[in-house]
């Protein structure tokens, strides 16, 4: 199932995606008395085995829903999680041909990461498909693009195991990690310089783990105005996503609903010879096969 988030009529509501037509689960659910609530993604996502079994009846049962089944022409898809519960757990340096260009401009050492390196994305830099990302020229004048597969947890818990963490998996998203990469280094940290409203596209749905399968074998790419400049598979990551989940959650608790960025492959702005920064107007195409693009307009203001 292709769950998405979308705006209709003033409103927000969770869906499925059905080729060129969506599923309103909310209005499907009100047709057949489901009594799940399916009114959102996230309260999907916490309703567990039992809100997943119902959208599977409701997704079998749309041909003679009508009423619930709206083009996807007429709404306006936002981020698949528009309101996560808190920050977005990123991984920085998880790609070896990353941390190879980061080295070679002088930023970091060149050594493969010896354990994950984790940091958070504030909430309000989440965006959703077809929206612009804010160049604000008073804050950064050094905008970055970072294509990354985004792994949405299902069944919390804390300790997990990384031979049981896929278990633990809800589906899986596109994300860009848009970066100020002078600010990541006026900080001295990460936080801020990748925290600024709107630089957290992500969408346009999020995959269910069932239909996605092995996520090794996804391939990513991103292209600026019509311009490759990143593409890797996921088995190239250093840490892969059981080892991630297994690493984050010692001793921290994760949450249904939480959303963790796994890196970015080579390919980025800041390291490229020279250097070339997002601009007022470029369009970012960001792709991961079985799950969709990713396409977001850079706007000075």
């Amino acid at each position: 199932m292709r769950f998405i988030s979308f705006r209709h009529r003033g409103q927000i509501a969770a869906g499925l995606l059905l080729g060129e037509e969506i599923l309103d689960l909310a209005a499907a659910a009100r047709l057949v008395e489901e009594r799940t609530d399916v009114s959102s993604v996230l309260a999907i996502i916490r309703g567990g085995d039992a809100a997943l079994a119902s959208c599977q009846r409701l997704e079998a049962r749309a041909r003679s829903l009508a009423a619930a089944v709206l083009p996807a022409a007429q709404v306006d898809l936002l981020a698949p999680i528009p309101q996560p519960a808190r920050n977005v757990f990123c991984v920085g340096r998880n790609y070896l041909d990353h941390v190879k260009e980061v080295a070679a401009v002088g930023r970091v050492r060149g050594t493969q990461p010896e354990v994950p390196q984790f940091f958070t994305k504030a909430t309000h830099a989440l965006t959703g498909p077809g929206t612009d990302v804010r160049l604000d020229r008073r804050v950064t004048q050094q905008l970055d693009y970072e294509v990354e597969l985004a792994v949405v947890i299902g069944r919390g818990g804390r300790d997990i195991p990384a031979s049981i963490a896929l278990e633990h998996v809800f589906g899986y998203t596109i994300a860009n990690d848009v970066t100020a990469r002078d600010l990541q280094r006026r900080h001295h940290q990460w936080f801020k310089g990748k925290s600024l409203d709107t630089t957290l596209p992500m969408g346009p749905c999020i995959v269910t783990r069932t239909e996605i399968g092995d996520p090794r074998s996804l391939e990513l790419s991103l292209a600026v105005n019509g311009h490759e400049r990143q593409r890797a598979h996921v088995e190239q990551m250093i840490f892969d996503i059981p080892t991630l989940i297994e690493s984050l959650s010692a001793g921290l608790t994760l949450e249904a609903g939480d959303i963790i960025c796994t890196g970015t492959p080579s390919g980025v702005g800041f390291a490229m010879t020279p250097p070339v920064f997002l601009q007022n107007g470029d369009e970012m195409v960001a792709r991961i096969d079985r799950i969709g693009e990713l396409r977001n307009r850079v706007t000075e203001g």
